[in-house]
């Protein structure tokens, strides 16, 4: 793996003149808009880049943006891969560890979510502060010492200083947030109602398919990370409804420039 790594790496260096990012961007299902933030120098299809990926799920776009963001040098994933595509784990997450080859220094994402805490409404937007893994851990099999420790320390998936300034230009903005733990399950199908119960006995405030494997990967490299999660339907009993991908979308595309200006003030103010 490490081979593909440098091999795509470089690759990429070409085709961006060796532009070197100091911050990774992963964007969720209806939340690329942030890419219009972005002063974009170059733009790589996934296909264009030797063993990425290609992101089949409506509402990503695949595309690699790398540009300016709160006058910080940043690499976008405009739609990021899931398990449930059919991926292994380690496809899944070879693009954050293409991103620490390229230079990034912290890792911000985002997802949709469905929330399981009482007190959540719909299109809430939720800080991560923690995750329970439900996945196959990305770290399964042969450590690469040149990656990061056998055994990485977990204690402190999100970063603390960061979630602390999120908050700050939240209320400043009089944006309401929340803060939890993000439960990361494979999907592709949404919980049932015993799920959602289950999800919520076990310290979870929002559970989605997403995010956990990239964080895991990411704090294996040393990388500190920051996620936020728009909640776009509730797993609350009362208030389960079904859902469709397309709601899940236009929830998030909503609550979306709320989440961009946060993204974006806390790029800036780093």
């Amino acid at each position: 793996m490490l081979e593909q790594i440098k091999f795509t790496t470089e690759d990429i260096h070409k085709q961006t003149h060796h532009f070197t990012p100091e911050i990774g961007i992963i964007l969720g299902t209806g939340l690329g808009g942030l890419v219009k933030e972005i002063k974009i120098e170059y733009s790589l299809p996934y296909e264009n880049i030797p063993n990425f990926p290609i992101s089949t799920v409506e509402g990503h776009s695949g595309k690699l943006i790398f540009g300016t963001l709160g006058g910080k040098k940043i690499v976008a994933m405009q739609g990021r891969f899931h398990y449930y595509e059919g991926y292994t784990m380690q496809q899944v997450t070879f693009p954050v560890r293409v991103m620490k080859f390229l230079g990034i220094k912290t890792l911000f994402l985002s997802n949709a979510s469905g929330g399981v805490n009482h007190h959540f409404d719909i299109g809430e937007i939720m800080i991560i502060n923690d995750h329970v893994n439900l996945f196959p851990n990305p770290l399964i099999g042969k450590n690469i010492q040149e990656l990061g420790t056998r055994f990485p320390d977990m204690s402190e998936p999100y970063d603390a200083a960061l979630i602390k300034k999120a908050k700050e230009i939240a209320a400043r903005h009089r944006i309401k947030i929340s803060e939890g733990v993000y439960v990361g399950l494979t999907g592709p199908t949404l919980e049932t109602p015993a799920e959602y119960k289950y999800i919520h006995a076990i310290g979870g405030d929002a559970v989605g398919m997403s995010t956990v494997p990239e964080v895991i990967v990411a704090r294996h490299m040393n990388i500190p990370c920051f996620a936020i999660s728009i909640c776009t339907d509730l797993g609350v009993p009362g208030k389960i409804q079904k859902t469709t991908h397309e709601d899940v979308q236009k929830v998030a595309a909503t609550q979306e420039p709320k989440m961009t200006l946060i993204m974006k003030t806390l790029i800036e103010e780093m």
